[in-house]
This record gives C-alpha cells, structure tokens and sequence, in this order.
C-alpha cells in the first residue's frame, strides 16, 4: 500500500497532515590545553554570526548521512560518527518556520579537526559558547551534561587518550571534561576496577616511573 492509498482511522491520507522540515545540528566537542572542553562552530553563510554545523534533511536521506554530509560542507571534517542525542521540536524554535531538530554529539581528539577551515570555524569554551542562533545554547548544554555524565561513571569513554594510558592522565582528561577539579583518591577508587594494568612502566620528568593502564 502506498502512502497516498493509506487512510488513518479517520480517513486521512499522510498528505492530509501538517509536515515540518527536519534538521540536524551536531555538538562536536574536543579539549583544548588552554581552555578546556570546547565546541566547534561554523560561520553561518547568511548571517554574521556563528552556529553548530548543520544542514536541513534531503528527501530520502538518513540522518548519519546529513551529519557526515554538513560537517564536510560547513567545517571541513570528515570521519567523525556523531551518535543521536535529542529531538529539540518546540515549533517556535526556528525563525524561518516549524523546523525540528535532531541533535547529534561525538567527542574527538583536537587532531581529528585538524583539516578544519580556520576562516570559517572556531572552537569556544562549552560555559562561554557566545551568541547562537535558534536553540543551539540548549544544544551544546545537553551534550555537555550527556558527556559529563559518561566520563563520570567510565574510564574516557571517546579515547582522547588512546589506548594506554596513566592514571595522572587519565585524571587530567576527566578534569578538563569536568571543568573542575576531580578528588584523586575518589577518581581513582572510581576508575581503577574498569582498568587493567598494561604491565609497562613510563618516565616522564624526575619521578618515579609510572604504570601504564588500559581500559576494560
């Protein structure tokens, strides 16, 4: 059965129903030495502002795919896989009609956007994201409180240290994650059983050499 032939209980086809436009808009989130856990921005082509990578939904397109697709074509980047993070569908939430939104998030090591275009992207600090259109302040908070809430209970879960890894390092991750200090006898009762130690040891500096852990 076709969509035209289909009729619902009360004799409405799917054409008979209001459709809004559907969008994705992606929090691409990464750490900087300097100011911590930041978001990557586009320059918006029609304004003289700045906002999430995103892009409207083709017809007959999965959503992975208009990720992929406006992170090359705003930001330059490619590679990454964005997982679904909300529906954001107040239908005043867009200035140019009903439009919903289907936030997406990934977090990566700052050399993963190494290709971006500098003149028409910028990374800010997640607490000082600047002026953005539409919801994308709400955006980029619930993907902070979604990644914040994972690095709470697991040992860098995106692998911004890779694979081995030392305990002072993986705190210093989690902290700037955190943007705040972390206490190290709880960090390390917290992490330590979802580690397994690599049986290497690593000097770096004066001290005493230190283990190497990998992650469960």
């Amino acid at each position: 059965m076709s969509a035209r032939e289909y009729r619902d209980s009360s004799g409405r086809a799917l054409t008979d129903y209001p459709r809004p436009s559907v969008a994705v808009d992606t929090a691409v989130l990464t750490l900087d030495d300097d100011l911590g856990l930041v978001v990557l921005q586009v320059r918006r082509e029609t304004r003289r502002r700045w906002g999430l990578p995103g892009t409207f939904l083709h017809e007959g397109e999965r959503f992975a795919d208009a990720v992929d697709r406006s992170l090359w074509t705003k930001a330059h980047v490619r590679g990454l896989h964005p997982r679904q993070l909300h529906v954001f569908d107040d239908p005043g939430r867009d200035d140019r009609g009903w439009v919903l939104s289907v936030a997406h998030v990934d977090v990566v090591r700052l050399d993963r956007l190494e290709n971006r275009l500098p003149e028409t992207t910028r990374l800010m600090p997640v607490h000082s994201p600047g002026r953005l259109p539409y919801d994308h302040t709400d955006i980029i908070a619930r993907a902070v409180d979604h990644v914040r809430t994972r690095y709470a209970e697991c040992p860098d879960p995106d692998n911004l240290l890779g694979e081995e890894f030392t305990i002072r390092d993986l705190w210093l991750v989690h902290q700037q994650v955190a943007g705040r200090e972390l206490q190290r006898d709880w960090f390390r009762r917290t992490m330590e059983p979802q580690l397994v130690a690599a049986g290497i040891l690593t000097r770096r500096g004066r001290g005493r050499p230190a283990a190497l852990f990998r992650r469960t």
